[in-house]
């Protein structure tokens, strides 16, 4: 019941909103530009983890134990180099002065060639952002599994007509109000499982010699490291500059009421962020003390944990808390993902509707269509399966090298031809791609920053060539 009710709440949130929208393809997509910088940061804290963090991050710390701490720290201090560097401040400011809507367009606003630079970063928005669409449904679906004992696919299914749902009431608007609400459950939930299970294993210095039976579970850092771990920390530190290549939450940066509010915006969302990171890694090292210390319950999650450790805070919860707190909590991540997966779907639907087909940019019953069609493509994806934690570094990176050095050099206004864009591109994700499957590096750097490197290299070589090239803007 507490799991209807609270699900209830935020979906009430989401079609409330529906009585602050306009019938415009601006509203939709950047709520007409009004939303307080308070609402932004916490809707973009929301949006950046969810299923990142309350399936995929905590299932790896169940796994590779305190080690995982690292990919947050340099996740989190990355992207606050970002917001330092006051990059998003600078897309509020110049999007508005363009009067573009979405990252792409944003991208290929005024330079030469810029029609092909906008489709080809709205087709990378379309397939990747897609990928992390599905990865948020599937992440939502393993937490009614724990609930209700559901195949992966209903939940999926379920997320699906939700995230309809939520778009079709208030747009962009509707996702960044629940956030804001979702966000505050989950972080006080964690909270409370957290003191629950650490109760539970007999306070910390228990539930550390419980770790610590473990081999590598207490280890500051990754035991295997093939080139060290520097260049590891700063392929993390890069993955979090790669914030600046996620439309879902630069979207937000463009949605805010004034970029004199952005400051604000900034402090409250690395404060959040930072507490949110903490709490994900406690909560991924609670659950393993729980079932490593045995106890009742533990031999059953165990298994389930040995097949999918993406279960981790569903069981946990499922083991330790009374059932009504348990909907509770369960629901906030199931409505976490869904607003995640709503909002990524509104840039892909943005994408196709005013970047690949642009003909259709005015037209908001097309807009709407077009969030139809993406989210039953998205929906494919998420039924094949596959682990939260890998397609969302997946998409993560791809996006982040496919449109983020091109978004920097825009933002600061540097001179760019449209065909080096393209080639700056293509050639970052292309490296993503080999790094990843082809060379299988991934686990020694982080293949944002190769394919960053990559990203501005080709720039610079490209400038040399053609050092009297000046950007159209």
């Amino acid at each position: 019941m507490s799991f209807v009710v609270c699900l209830a709440f935020f979906l009430g949130i989401g079609v409330y909103s529906a009585s602050q929208k306009t019938e415009t393809a601006e509203d939709y997509l950047v709520a007409s530009r009004s939303v307080s910088p308070w609402v932004v940061a916490l809707s973009a804290v929301a949006t950046n983890n969810s299923g990142f963090m309350f399936i995929g991050l905590i299932g790896e710390t169940y796994v590779a134990g305190l080690s995982a701490m690292w990919v947050m720290v340099g996740w989190v201090l990355g992207d606050y180099l970002m917001w330092m560097a006051r990059v998003p401040d600078r897309v509020r400011a110049q999007s508005e002065a363009t009067g573009t809507v979405t990252i792409p367009s944003f991208l290929g606003h005024g330079i030469r060639a810029g029609r092909q630079v906008t489709l080809m970063a709205g087709l990378i928005t379309l397939i990747f952002l897609g990928i992390y669409a599905a990865a948020q449904l599937n992440a939502g679906s393993k937490a009614l599994h724990v609930l209700f004992g559901w195949e992966y696919s209903v939940g999926a299914v379920i997320g699906a007509a939700i995230v309809v749902i939520y778009c079709f009431a208030g747009g962009i608007r509707a996702s960044i109000w629940t956030d804001v609400a979702q966000s505050v459950v989950m972080f006080f939930a964690m909270i409370a499982l957290c003191l629950t299970a650490i109760t539970h294993c007999g306070g910390l210095e228990a539930m550390w010699a419980t770790l610590g039976q473990t081999p590598g579970l207490t280890h500051w850092r990754p035991e295997t490291l093939p080139w060290g771990f520097t260049l590891f920390m700063l392929g993390w530190l890069m993955a979090g500059m790669g914030v600046i290549g996620q439309p879902h939450i630069m979207v937000r940066a463009m949605a805010v009421n004034s970029v004199e509010s952005m400051p604000t915006a900034r402090r409250v969302y690395f404060v959040w962020n930072a507490l949110f990171a903490a709490a994900a890694i406690l909560v991924g090292l609670a659950a393993r003390a729980w079932v490593d210390g045995g106890g009742s319950g533990t031999e059953s999650a165990a298994a389930l944990l040995a097949q999918d450790a993406e279960l981790a805070l569903p069981l946990l919860a499922h083991g330790l808390l009374p059932a009504w707190l348990v909907g509770f909590v369960l629901a906030g991540v199931f409505a976490a993902t869904i607003s995640t997966a709503d909002s990524q779907v509104l840039s892909c639907s943005a994408a196709l509707t005013q970047d690949i087909f642009p003909s259709a940019s005015s037209r908001y019953g097309w807009v709407k269509a077009g969030t139809l069609c993406v989210t039953a493509v998205v929906l494919g994806i998420a039924l094949t399966g596959g682990s939260v934690f890998d397609l969302i570094v997946l998409a993560w990176s791809s996006l982040a090298a496919g449109l983020g050095p091109l978004l920097i050099l825009r933002a600061f206004g540097r001179p760019v031809d449209g065909r080096l864009g393209l080639a700056m591109m293509v050639s970052a994700l292309v490296t993503v791609l080999v790094w990843r499957f082809g060379f299988q590096l991934t686990g020694a750097v982080y293949d944002v920053l190769p394919a960053m490197i990559v990203g501005f290299g080709v720039y610079s070589i490209g400038r040399l060539c053609i050092p009297n090239e000046s950007a159209h803007t």
